[in-house]
């Protein structure tokens, strides 16, 4: 039995005598109020382009064009192998291909390194703060967002949100979400930026039809 297994194994057996589980907190309508819209937020603005500004503000790449954009910036960046969603795999063989650029859509772990990005949906992205949001529903390998260097997230206009209200009133219920407001970073160690400790070193948010 491997530790993770061990682990879980624990976690089960500690949960095992609980009948009931405890309800959410209900919590009053009141307790969050959102300040007032800034205007590149208000309705019938877009926000792509209030999105982008603010992904750029914490290290974020926002990128249009589609996979032909997506392909020149990978083939100059030198990155020539890496994973795609099964799902995203038809928009992007052709125009990858072309630019000589191998890519798989199966992740295998045992290869971790061998991945120089990851190409996978966003489920959303907020507007406000420049934030992705990733979902298990609509990821197709957890591991292929967050382990190599590159992380490439395709998005649709219809799933910007303005607000963090907005994202969350929209996601639901999902229980596993993951938000991502640029490159992963940390300053444990003596105060120091560092980004690309505990995910992806560089985050491009893809703008697709």
């Amino acid at each position: 039995m491997t530790s993770r297994e061990t682990i879980l194994a624990r976690v089960r057996a500690a949960l095992a005598p609980l009948k009931h589980r405890a309800p959410y907190p209900d919590y009053p309508d009141t307790i969050a109020v959102p300040p007032p819209l800034a205007p590149q937020l208000a309705p019938g603005s877009d926000l792509w382009t209030a999105f982008s500004a603010r992904a750029r503000l914490v290290h974020g790449t926002p990128m249009e064009g589609g996979p032909a954009a997506l392909a020149a910036w990978l083939r100059e960046k030198q990155l020539t192998r890496g994973y795609c969603d099964p799902a995203l795999h038809p928009q992007f063989e052709t125009a990858l291909a072309a630019a000589g650029i191998a890519i798989e859509t199966t992740f295998d772990r045992a290869r971790i390194d061998a991945y120089e990005f990851g190409i996978t949906q966003a489920a959303a992205a907020i507007a406000e703060s420049g934030t992705l949001v990733l979902s298990d529903a609509t990821t197709s390998s957890r591991l292929a967002a967050l382990a190599p260097w590159v992380h490439i997230a395709t998005l649709t206009r219809e799933h910007i949100h303005a607000t963090l209200a907005e994202a969350i009133a929209a996601l639901g219920d999902d229980p596993n979400l993951i938000w991502c407001t640029g490159p992963s970073r940390t300053a444990d160690v003596e105060g120091i930026l560092i980004e690309g400790v505990h995910g992806p070193g560089e985050q491009i948010t893809l703008l697709m039809p």
